[in-house]
């Protein structure tokens, strides 16, 4: 008699039922692990979409579920889904119900339901320490989580929400002794961007040739005293590329093939921002920067890239006592998330891409956010 006979081999759960158990058993670490190659394969499955704000929650980052259930409720056919979505809507009302008394004791204004953004300044590694317990208990959060969300070198952004919610946040966080500002979505939009296209000199002055919001193509000089940032940043340029996945099926991902390298100069007193990108410059016109005019398309790349240092190194002599910024990277790496959703913030940048990226809006946020930082202060 065969042993086996009558033996029902049980089906292996899916990635997806492997995600809802490691939630119910509030294994969060396995139930991120899981999910993450199916926000990278599906982002907009709704039921991946469902766990992901679920583990947000889970994790005390109620803004960040928030907008997931939200979108949900507006987007999904699906009854379980939108019922789900709509009771851990409920579940964070609830929480905001029981904010803690230094928030609770400072309502804001009912009405300031503008869409807005909180910043983390870093602190000391002393101060980050000493601090840690009362931004865990301010941000619903486990001290673990505290210690990861707090830098001792970089920005981070806090919270996206609304703006009297995050005043009132903000203000208990200061109150904590954190550094915080926050800045409204109508701010940041009314900061005039003009994308260089080339630059030229004329009696010391320099000029841009530039196109604006409205893509119309113009010029502006200005002095260079007028200049109180430089805002260095990489962007990844990305490329689909199939590989084989299990059971040899090709499998479609992005990869990271080249960044683009972008180089903003705000000016306070005009309200705007000029913004040099090296895909777009024109080195052919304006200002010579190039060694070798003879350069031929099989070298035209590198060319590209001295052309671009050369103009760095010209804009640099002329602002040599101008604070440059170059943490942009470390700030988006820890944004993206936070962004995803945020639709109508325009970076204002002409690369050429097959599919949007958050990427360009943490740049112009970034920048946006030195502009007028002290401002908010």
């Amino acid at each position: 008699m065969n042993p086996l006979s009558g033996f029902l081999p049980m089906a292996t759960p899916s990635p997806l039922e492997q995600i809802a158990t490691a939630l119910v058993k509030k294994n969060y670490r396995l139930a991120a692990r899981l999910l993450k190659p199916l926000l990278q394969d599906c982002p907009q499955d709704p039921w991946v979409q469902l766990y992901y704000a679920q583990l947000q929650e889970e994790l005390g980052k109620l803004e960040k579920a928030e907008i997931v259930y939200r979108k949900l409720l507006r987007e999904t056919t699906i009854p379980k889904i939108a019922l789900q979505a709509r009771q851990g809507l409920q579940r964070l009302e609830n929480e905001i119900t029981q904010e803690p008394s230094a928030i609770a004791q400072s309502p804001s204004d009912p009405t300031d339901a503008e869409p807005g953004f909180l910043i983390l300044e870093p602190l000391s590694q002393e101060a980050k320490q000493a601090i840690i317990p009362a931004f865990a208990r301010l941000a619903k959060i486990d001290t673990y989580t505290a210690r990861i969300q707090l830098s001792h070198r970089h920005w981070r952004l806090g919270r996206v929400g609304a703006m009297g919610e995050l005043q009132t946040y903000g203000q208990a966080l200061k109150q904590a002794g954190l550094l915080t500002f926050w800045i409204s979505l109508s701010q940041i939009q009314q900061i005039r961007v003009f994308r260089v296209q080339y630059l030229q000199m004329d009696s010391h002055r320099p000029t841009v040739v530039c196109r604006n919001e409205a893509g119309q193509l113009g010029s502006l000089t200005f002095d260079w005293s007028e200049v109180n940032h430089q805002i260095k940043g990489l962007l990844p340029i990305f490329e689909q590329v199939v590989d084989l996945g299990p059971w040899n099926k090709l499998k479609r991902r992005e990869e990271t093939q080249d960044y683009a390298h972008l180089w903003d100069l705000h000016l306070p007193q005009r309200k705007c921002i000029l913004r040099f990108c090296d895909r777009t410059y024109r080195f052919q016109q304006g200002i010579d920067f190039s060694s070798d005019s003879t350069a031929t398309n099989a070298i035209v790349q590198n060319t590209t890239r001295l052309n671009w240092n050369r103009l760095l190194d010209f804009l640099k002599s002329h602002l040599q006592h101008t604070e440059v910024w170059q943490d942009f990277t470390p700030f988006a790496e820890t944004s993206l998330d936070s962004l995803e959703f945020v639709a109508d913030l325009d970076p204002h940048i002409d690369l050429l891409r097959q599919n949007k990226t958050v990427w360009d809006v943490a740049f112009h946020l970034y920048s946006s956010l030195i502009f007028l930082r002290d401002h908010a202060l």
